[in-house]
C-alpha cells in the first residue's frame, strides 16, 4: 500500500501548504469534481451519465441526468405520441443523423442507453456549439434548442417565447441544480459530496488539536488523555476523527466517533482508485488505527494530526504505517 501511493507525494516542508491549497482550488475549478452527478439516478446509468456528462462544458452530469429524467424517468423504451424514442427521446431523424455506437457493438441503438445517453450528450455539445453567440446563459439556450430545435433559438436570440420550451429550460435547470446531502443506506460518498467535505474539513485549518475534541458541530473540548498522557479537556479543537466526523456531517454522513470505528462503516478502496474526500488510514492493522486523514489529492490530506499541531495538510507518507484508504457509505443509523 505505502508503495501505490508514494509515487502521489509532490514535496514536503514549506510548500505543503502551497501545494494543498492549490489543489483545492483546482477541485474547486475541475468540472468533473465540483459538477460530478449528485442527484438521484438508477445505480446502472450513473457511471454512463458520470463519463457523458463531461463531454464539453456545457453539459454536466447533473444536467444530463436531470434532462432524461425529463425526457423519460430513465425508460429506456420509452416512445412518445409524436415518435420519440428512448431513454433521451430522439425523433429517428434526429437519431439517424446524431446517434453514436456508444458501447462500441457496432449498432446504434436508441433504445440501448449504452449508445442513447453518450449521443444525447454528444448532440447536446454539438448544440451547444451551433448556439454559443446567441445572448444570455449558454446551457439555457442548449436546452431551449433541444426542445425547439437550434433555428428557433438564433431566431429569438434566446429561449424562444413558447411555454412549453420555457418550462422545459426552467424545469431541467432546477433540477440539475440540486444536489444530494446524504442518500440512500449502503451507498458510498459521491465525488460531489468528498470535495463538499474537504472543503467543510478546510474551514477548520488553524483550528488547535485536542484529544477526544470535535464533534458534527464543529470544535469542542476535549477529554483526557492522549497515550502520552495529554488532555484536550482545557482546549477547544478536533482530533483526527473529530475532523472527519464534522466534515462528513455536511453531506449527511454520521461517522463513528474513533478512527478505527470510521475504518470499518466505509469501504475501502484501491490506490489507483483514491480520490478527493476519501479517509486515509494508518496503523498496523484495522484493530490498531490510530489516525485518519481525509485526502486531497496530489499525495496530500487534511488532519489533525497529534497534540500540540493544528489542523493542516500533510503528506501521506508524513507518518510510515499507512493501512489503507476507504471511502465513507451512508447508514441508516446515526451513532456518533
Amino acid at each position: 500500500m505505502r508503495s501505490g501511493t508514494a509515487g502521489l507525494v509532490v514535496g514536503a516542508g514549506a510548500t505543503v501548504v502551497v501545494v494543498a491549497a492549490a489543489l483545492i482550488q483546482a477541485a474547486g475549478d475541475n468540472p468533473a469534481l465540483n459538477l460530478a452527478l449528485s442527484i438521484s439516478v438508477p445505480a446502472k446509468y450513473q457511471d454512463l451519465i458520470e463519463e457523458a456528462g463531461n463531454t464539453c462544458p456545457e453539459v454536466t452530469p447533473n444536467l444530463l441526468a436531470a434532462l432524461l429524467t425529463q425526457e423519460s424517468g430513465f425508460n429506456p423504451k420509452a416512445k412518445s405520441p409524436v415518435g420519440a424514442q428512448g431513454i433521451a427521446q430522439f425523433m429517428p431523424s434526429t437519431w439517424e443523423s446524431s446517434g453514436i455506437d456508444g458501447n462500441g457493438d457496432g449498432k446504434r441503438d436508441v433504445y440501448d442507453p449504452e449508445d442513447a445517453i453518450p449521443s444525447s450528450a454528444k448532440y447536446l455539445c454539438g448544440i451547444a456549439d451551433d448556439v454559443k453567440d446567441v445572448p444570455g446563459n449558454k446551457q439555457s439556450n442548449m436546452l431551449a434548442a433541444y426542445n425547439a430545435g437550434t433555428g428557433a433559438v438564433l431566431k429569438y436570440k434566446g429561449v424562444p417565447p413558447y411555454k412549453e420550451t420555457q418550462n422545459y429550460v426552467r424545469s431541467i435547470s432546477a433540477l440539475a441544480g440540486k444536489t444530494s446531502k446524504g442518500g440512500k443506506p449502503g451507498t458510498a460518498v459521491t465525488a460531489h459530496q468528498g470535495v463538499t467535505a474537504v472543503k467543510a474539513a478546510q474551514t477548520m485549518l488553524g483550528k488547535p488539536y485536542s484529544w477526544g475534541g470535535g464533534d458534527t458541530s464543529g470544535p469542542s473540548t476535549g477529554t483526557c488523555c492522549s497515550p502520552r498522557g495529554i488532555s484536550g479537556a482545557e482546549t477547544s479543537g478536533f482530533d483526527c476523527s473529530g475532523l472527519t466526523l464534522y466534515a462528513y456531517e455536511k453531506v449527511g454522513i454520521i461517522l463513528p466517533r474513533t478512527a478505527a470505528a470510521q475504518y470499518a462503516a466505509s469501504e475501502p478502496v484501491k490506490p489507483k482508485g483514491m480520490r478527493i474526500g476519501d479517509l486515509v488510514f494508518y496503523g498496523s492493522s484495522a484493530s490498531s488505527i490510530h489516525h485518519v486523514g481525509i485526502y486531497i489529492g496530489g499525495g496530500y490530506m487534511i488532519d489533525a494530526p497529534r497534540p500540540g499541531t493544528k489542523v493542516r495538510f500533510s503528506p501521506l507518507d508524513s507518518m510510515r504505517d499507512l493501512l489503507g484508504v476507504a471511502r465513507p457509505v451512508h447508514s441508516s443509523t446515526k451513532e456518533i
